[in-house]
């Protein structure tokens, strides 16, 4: 009798577990950042288009919501089963994202919106969903999955350096609003990581009709082939994973951490010293564009 009241005792007492909510958590830097959460405590809600299509050992990994960041309907719809599942929401990680590889020529404006649809205005619709219960509850907490390429732009990668520069200047204008009611934001730049981006990434649609043709040939090829280079041999994403489950104890989160390979975060620091010509010329020798 004394087991069970002291079972009981201790329920009552036991500290509850802060709760996550990650995007993109089927794969790459949001299912790392996902896994290491669930190791620290958390309860953690993953969100990915179909988690049916999921294996059933990722599955039990942490709980998923089917949500497509694309989508007014689906992000509503998966808010509201969140919040039937959990009372409040302790940090939200925004992970969910693509990329989108081709010259700006024969990038259509239909995959051009489709980039910042994903990176931008998912983001924005999820950080949306969260913001009255984090205001309402004056705490909460927001991680933006950015790039280093949201401080610089990456030829045949323009459209999306335009779709992190807008999360970048979307974040730093979104902190100060948020001040009075205690809710923290900050950006995450990623450098070059070991995860599936590579092999998701898209090919404009009138690059790959002209394949041979294109005026943009060589130079395209040699650029992309140096990104996937760099992708295949990048970091683990536990290092992006660690740097976050770092901030979530920060008393003050500041606007932007980088992660990376220190020659990529090096190159970006370059960018405030060096003449804009002769960085233009480090980036274009490093994509193989001169």
């Amino acid at each position: 009798m004394s087991i069970s009241a002291s079972s009981a005792r201790s329920e009552v007492d036991a500290p509850k577990a802060k709760v996550a909510v990650v995007t993109g958590a089927s794969s790459g830097i949001g299912r790392a950042i996902a896994k290491s959460l669930v190791r620290a405590g958390f309860k953690v809600l993953g969100t990915c288009r179909n988690p049916v299509k999921l294996p059933r050992e990722q599955l039990q990994e942490f709980g998923f919501v089917p949500m497509h960041v694309d989508r007014d309907d689906s992000v509503t719809s998966a808010f509201r089963t969140i919040f039937e599942t959990v009372d409040s929401i302790d940090l939200l990680i925004c992970a969910a994202g693509m990329g989108m590889a081709g010259s700006v020529e024969e990038t259509s404006l239909e995959e051009a919106r489709a980039q910042l649809e994903t990176n931008f205005f998912g983001t924005l619709r999820t950080i949306k969903a969260v913001l009255p219960r984090f205001r309402e509850n004056r705490k909460g907490r927001i991680f933006v999955i950015s790039s280093l390429a949201g401080q610089v732009g990456i030829p045949f990668q323009s459209l999306y350096s335009a779709s992190k520069f807008a999360l970048e200047g979307f974040v730093e204008g979104l902190r100060l609003e948020l001040v009075p009611f205690g809710v923290q934001v900050a950006l995450i730049e990623p450098g070059d990581f070991k995860t599936g981006f590579a092999a998701a990434r898209r090919i404009a649609s009138s690059y790959i009709k002209s394949g041979p043709a294109s005026p943009y040939q060589k130079t395209h090829e040699a650029a992309l082939g140096q990104m996937v280079h760099d992708e295949e041999h990048g970091m683990d994403p536990e290092a992006v994973a660690q740097l976050v489950l770092r901030l979530t104890e920060a008393r003050r989160l500041r606007v932007r951490y980088a992660v990376g390979p220190i020659a990529q975060r090096l190159g970006v620091q370059l960018k405030r010293f060096l003449p804009s010509s002769l960085y233009e010329r480090l980036i274009g020798l490093s994509y193989h564009s001169y």
